[in-house]
């Protein structure tokens, strides 16, 4: 399977290539493919070593495939700095047309994949840390059996992946999804609930209303935008928002669930999460009649990307095992309500 970020199981070989907007590329028409693969990641990422761990490739495969290259179009495609690599004139315009040309031969070969009846091939999954660790963890192994001949990618970050520059074939997003060109397939709602461990409260006092949250040591993660996080609580006279100013801000969920659990402060928790320990008595539920809003859980990927059936085999698998009662959707707290 081949694309701008993917590494095909086996040598492509050479394209043939015809009026060309490169000159040389007309008297002398064979180019290997893979050189120029390998010259869209070194053209995306900005970086010959970044490049060569994306396509699991040596470093000195990644410079020889380049030199290759500049011999063949008889121009200077990429200036090497200190800092990092950057695209000539030539370097741009040859990025432009083969990053679309390399989508369309993946296509190609994943819609012969696809008449082949079998998802095939090597799959990038994106997700976040807590996501992956408590919920993918424990679907991917039910999906491998099911589909042998696809070999999966699993990266876990607390960023938010580009998944073009990337070569993410899909990603878990948690949030509203803001407008783009990527293609969105709903998982469902995650409930949320407000926190502290009773070690907390017996140290600090627990707060009587929701203004009183300011006075208190709270965790968030830092906001994208740098601009103060907002809680939403829903009452009955409408919507409060309550303006954060974290004790301790963390980039990742998981650590503020166990903060919390550990009695550092009060934070805004995922219910799958949060409801066992709650119903355990390790953690107390602050302002249980103001609901939280819930977060969307979806799976994006690139439009581009959306008939490759290893993908298409990952979305419709994720959306059946996603069940109410069962993992990130096991929340006996909204069951109950």
């Amino acid at each position: 399977m081949v694309d701008g970020g993917r590494t095909p199981t086996a040598p492509i070989g050479p394209l043939l290539l015809l009026d060309s907007a490169f000159p040389q590329w007309n008297s002398n028409p064979m180019l290997n493919l893979n050189d120029l693969r390998t010259f869209e990641r070194v053209a995306a990422l900005h970086s010959f070593s970044e490049a060569a761990r994306h396509l699991d490739l040596p470093k000195s495969s990644v410079s020889r495939s380049i030199a290759r290259l500049e011999h063949e179009v008889g121009v200077r495609l990429l200036q090497r700095t200190t800092r990092e690599v950057v695209l000539t004139e030539a370097g741009a315009a040859l990025h432009e047309r083969c990053s679309a040309m390399l989508g369309i031969v993946g296509d190609a070969l994943d819609l012969m994949g696809n008449l082949a009846g079998e998802p095939h091939g090597s799959l990038r999954i994106s997700s976040g840390v807590g996501f992956g660790v408590n919920v993918l963890s424990e679907q991917l192994p039910g999906f491998l059996v099911r589909h042998p001949r696809v070999q999966v990618d699993l990266d876990l970050t607390s960023r938010m992946a580009d998944l073009i520059a990337d070569g993410v074939d899909v990603a878990v997003r948690l949030g509203p999804m803001p407008s783009s060109d990527l293609v969105a397939t709903r998982l469902g709602a995650m409930q949320r609930y407000l926190c502290a461990a009773p070690a907390y409260l017996e140290r600090r006092g627990r707060p009587n209303d929701l203004g009183e949250l300011a006075e208190h040591d709270t965790i968030e993660m830092p906001a994208p935008n740098g601009k103060p996080r907002c809680w939403s609580f829903r009452q009955s006279g409408g919507v409060r928002e309550i303006e954060i100013q974290p004790r301790v801000s963390v980039n990742e969920a998981m650590t503020i669930s166990h903060l919390v659990k550990n009695g550092a402060g009060i934070a805004v928790l995922s219910g799958y999460l949060c409801a066992p320990e709650i119903a355990s008595g390790r953690l107390l539920r602050l302002f249980p009649e103001c609901a939280i809003p819930p977060v969307e859980v979806s799976l994006v990927f690139p439009s581009k990307r959306e008939l490759a059936p290893a993908v298409r085999a990952f979305v419709e698998f994720l959306k059946e095992v996603t069940k109410p009662g069962e993992l990130w959707l096991c929340d006996p707290l909204a069951a109950g309500s």
